[in-house]
């Protein structure tokens, strides 16, 4: 077929234009020819002009003829191979038990339902709750601050990305047809289709919580087998293999024991009982435990399997007035004119370099978004933003962020970023008695630079710096978290902020290079959106959540090296960052699994999948 990009038309305009500019490109008279749409972005380099940029895909005889006469960089002729999962080898040995996979995010989903379609029959175990209950717990904390670990916007069915703003971009380069292969099971389950063509495709938490129940219900009518409530508490090993896992179901499962050692093979049970612990055996175990499954990494620490520090990123979330970002990016902000050109929240995406040689850098970008409480431990607290698929808020938030690693942990071994995660999550949590932080970026400038010339002087720090919209009623002290002044609904809606949030000294929570460092970022984001670091930018925080701290190393089988059998996957192991690339990684998980097993149960030499 053939590709022509770079169509450019005003915005608002029908796509059929398309075809009369396919035509006059083509240099077509009476030719007939098929086309569809292959990617659509918009052009707002000379606003307010603003330009749907589309790629299309043509087909008609002589396709070979027709592009060599044109002779153009934007015609080229390619080949649209759809997704096969490789085909089973007979030769191969068949399991004994089935596949485990544990976690159900995009990347446990994904390898879990492609394992089904070739038969076989997963068992995946998810510490959470489904997803329908899961948004109970999550809207029921958002209300009322009170946590259940088990349940929240980190842990449960769809894992973290379900309540974000359901980005589907990636940096990953698949000519396997992969990435395709994802967008297209997610419109099979409900996703609106356009997210085959956007450049940016999103779902929003709103579209993804339907399709991650779809995508179960099809799970299981293949024969997978979704078990909630079913925390992986060990793994148990026997000659550098692995035989199984040990499994704590119930409420408050993670904090279940193990049972002794000597019981586990009289634990075989098809199906756990209520608030128990077994063993569930297996030779291929998929760990896909997301990346706040900290007690999961301890264990396999504890273990001997091995591990690596993993740069990430920490810093704050940064909200503003979705209509002053609309206006900078499409040089006009009217509701209605917006939707006559049919645009949707303008987003934007910054970087900058400070002197000290650290980047500071734009991360998960929510138009029309919700700054979220993602907390899923006691006495820790982060934050997140997530959107609907409207994009309608009247807020756009943006995590800024700095990259860290050894030299801010203070330590190189493989849990030192971890613990550099929760010693800021405490602190945040304290911060504002369990709350959201909240501080307008001005105030959080001018208490970041008290704090500078005061640690300058070498004097003690004032915890009266903070600015007066920030300070306890009665006690002028950072600690004195409880008296700090809460906001009201009526503040909270019109921040858009989902869970229980107080004004607080925020610019005390970094340490002070990393403080110094976000300062400068925001001042050299304003030069580039004016007003971003002004009266209407307000910082809210810990945002600790960006990505693993941690990898769980894996070899070319896709196996950790230390326990054969153990396939670590997407995002919670240290190779995704974000839904498509772990869903992408989950599915080559899948096809490792293959690679080396059959089905159980598989008499014929190979199971019939549906491919």
């Amino acid at each position: 077929m053939i590709e022509i990009s770079e169509i450019k038309v005003p915005c608002g305009s029908d796509p059929q234009i398309l075809e009369g500019k396919i035509r006059s490109t083509l240099r077509l008279k009476a030719e007939s020819f098929s086309w569809e749409i292959s990617r659509h972005s918009v052009d707002a380099r000379k606003k307010p002009e603003l330009y749907d940029v589309y790629t299309v895909l043509v087909e008609m005889n002589h396709e070979e003829k027709a592009a060599a006469r044109v002779r153009k960089r934007t015609v080229r002729l390619v080949e649209k191979i759809p997704y096969a999962f490789p085909e089973c080898d007979p030769a191969r040995p068949a399991l004994t038990h089935r596949p485990v996979v544990i976690g159900s995010g995009p990347a446990g989903l994904f390898c879990a339902l492609l394992l089904a379609e070739q038969g076989y029959r997963p068992i995946v175990l998810e510490r959470g709750r489904r997803i329908e209950e899961r948004v109970r717990d999550v809207e029921t904390f958002f209300r009322t601050g009170v946590l259940d670990p088990a349940s929240n916007v980190q842990f449960g069915e769809g894992g973290a990305g379900t309540f974000s703003d359901g980005k589907l971009t990636t940096n990953v380069k698949d000519k396997s047809g992969r990435n395709e292969r994802v967008l297209k099971e997610f419109v099979a389950a409900g996703a609106p289709e356009e997210i085959l063509t956007e450049f940016h495709p999103h779902i929003g938490t709103d579209r993804l919580r339907t399709a991650v129940a779809a995508m179960r219900e099809k799970l299981i009518s293949l024969g997978g087998e979704v078990r909630f409530s079913s925390c992986v508490t060990d793994f148990v090993a026997q000659d550098g293999m692995i035989r199984g896992v040990i499994v704590a179901h119930g409420e408050g499962a993670c904090g279940s024991s193990s049972p002794e050692a000597g019981t586990m093979s009289a634990l075989e049970a098809a199906a756990p009982p209520a608030d128990s612990t077994y063993f569930l055996p297996a030779e291929a175990v998929v760990l896909a435990p997301g990346h706040s499954a900290r007690d999961t990494i301890r264990v396999l620490a504890g273990k001997g399997i091995d591990l690596a520090l993993k740069h990430f990123a920490v810093g704050f979330r940064v909200s503003h007035p979705q209509a002053m970002i609309d206006k900078r990016q499409y040089g006009i902000s009217d509701k209605d004119e917006m939707r006559r050109l049919s645009l949707g929240a303008a987003t934007y995406k910054l970087t900058a370099q400070m002197p000290s040689g650290r980047g500071v850098y734009s991360f998960c970008m929510c138009p029309g978004g919700y700054v979220v409480n993602a907390s899923s431990e006691r006495g820790r607290l982060a934050v997140n933003g997530m959107s609907d698929f409207a994009r309608d808020s009247a807020r756009a938030n943006s995590a800024i962020i700095l990259t860290v690693g050894p030299e801010t942990f203070g330590a190189d071994d493989a849990l030192a970023g971890l613990r550099f995660q929760e010693k800021l999550e405490e602190k945040a949590y304290a911060l504002a008695g369990g709350r959201i932080p909240v501080e307008r970026f001005p105030d959080f400038a001018a208490g970041a630079a008290a704090r500078m010339a005061t640690a300058e002087a070498g004097q003690p720090a004032d915890d009266c710096t903070a600015a007066e919209s920030v300070r306890p009623v009665d006690d002028c002290t950072a600690g004195a978290a409880p008296d700090l002044r809460e906001l009201t609904e009526e503040e909270t809606a019109r921040l858009c902020i989902k869970g229980r949030s107080a004004f607080a000294p925020l610019h005390t929570l970094l340490p002070e290079d990393l403080t110094r460092d976000f300062v400068s970022g925001m001042e050299a984001f304003d030069r580039t959106i004016p007003g971003f670091a002004g009266d209407e930018a307000y910082v809210m925080g810990l945002e600790s959540r960006t990505s693993s701290p941690v990898r769980i190393l894996r070899d070319a089988t896709g196996e950790s090296s230390a326990l054969r059998g153990l396939f670590p996957a997407g995002e919670g192991a240290g190779y995704a960052g974000g839904i498509m690339s772990a869903a992408i990684d989950g599915i080559k998980t899948a096809e490792a699994v293959a690679h080396l097993w059959r089905p159980a149960a598989d008499p014929e030499g190979c199971a019939s999948g549906e491919g």
